[in-house]
């Protein structure tokens, strides 16, 4: 008797688990149907790889961990910010100044910049995630209900950039139906080899599917766009990320202030584009000298372990903006800004 209850136990609990094998999974299923429908993709090919997709529970675990959201600037800053980035930074800067200034010629971003980014993203390619694409945007799209349907979207560009890019199993020309502009080779490349985040995220820059359609580009001309192995096409792809969500060369990031009062007036930490104009600022208790013309957003800061904590203030202009583009936390833009500064000027902490 115990043991027809032990069955039943465990039929019961792989009854409400994961289906460990997605190509019969329902939405997998209209995924599927999708791509076949809206691109033509191969059905054979398409279930061959659902049948070797595997849903990863850590990944959901990650995904249940806290945000940044939770944690203080000074808590954030002491992750990214400390003597060891800035010095690969600075490294990774040097071995990789000719294509960084060209980047800054093309697309105005400083070199910097774009060091800081891949600095935060992956420690400078050191770590651009270890679980497969497909596993990580399989599990959160088709079990992960408080974001499905924004990891299913992505899962869709996933196999879409797959055939622009002729990754196999859709190199083939009867694989899918591709634009005539594609790209000519995957060389090698296999949609199942590919790894990034626990959120699918890829390469140096850590572009999530959509973004690598959009923004990734062929930097060296050799007919690809690889963010994860060649290093061109990543710094590449990050300045024209940033260039294309409207980047002011040399324009001001951000400027630490003094803010004299702190009326009902004065909104901190908006998270629309700014457009209160410096003067105004002033007006409300800011203490700056600078230019009045430019527009710019209040933020504030925590940066000690005091209860309550010492806040900091800065107002930061559009480019601080721009880079919460890439990553929507003001937390995210202050230390890619004080990183870029900290390795353009290769300063130590003390």
């Amino acid at each position: 008797m115990k043991r027809k209850v032990l069955v039943l136990a465990l039929l019961l609990l792989y009854a409400c688990s994961p289906q460990a094998n997605y190509v019969e999974h329902e939405s997998a299923i209209e995924l599927m149907d999708e791509l076949v429908e809206d691109y033509a993709f191969d059905r054979e090919t398409l279930e061959g790889v659902f049948e070797q997709i595997e849903h990863r529970p850590k990944i959901i675990q990650a995904m249940k961990r806290p945000a940044e959201t939770t944690i203080t600037w000074f808590e954030y800053r002491k992750i990214f910010i400390h003597n060891q980035r800035i010095k690969d930074g600075s490294k990774f800067l040097q071995e990789h100044k000719e294509v960084l200034e060209r980047a800054y010629k093309d697309y105005g971003v400083a070199p910097e910049i774009i060091v800081a980014i891949i600095g935060v993203e992956t420690n400078f390619g050191g770590n651009m995630g270890s679980y497969r694409v497909v596993d990580a945007l399989a599990t959160l799209g088709f079990d992960y209900p408080p974001r499905a349907d924004f990891f299913r979207s992505q899962l869709r560009e996933f196999f879409i950039l797959a055939c622009e890019e002729r990754i196999s199993p859709f190199d083939s020309d009867d694989a899918c139906e591709r634009d005539s502009t594609a790209i000519a080779s995957g060389q090698d490349r296999d949609i199942l080899d590919l790894v990034g985040s626990y959120a699918g995220a890829m390469g140096y820059g850590q572009f999530i599917p959509s973004s690598y359609r959009n923004f990734a580009i062929d930097y060296d001309g050799d007919g690809m766009r690889d963010i994860w192995l060649n290093i061109e096409d990543a710094i590449g792809s990050v300045a024209n990320y940033l260039a294309e969500h409207n980047w002011i060369k040399d324009g001001r990031v951000a400027e630490i202030v003094t803010v004299n009062t702190l009326s009902d007036e004065i909104e901190v930490n908006a998270t629309a584009k700014p457009s209160t104009p410096v003067s105004r600022w002033q007006e409300l208790g800011i203490a700056t000298d600078m230019l009045d013309s430019e527009v710019a957003t209040l933020y504030s800061f925590a940066i000690d372990e005091r209860d309550p904590p010492t806040i900091e203030y800065m107002l930061g202009f559009n480019n601080f903006y721009v880079i919460t583009r890439y990553n929507r936390s003001r937390l995210y833009a202050r230390v890619v800004n004080d990183l870029a500064l900290a390795i353009k000027n290769e300063t130590p902490l003390n």
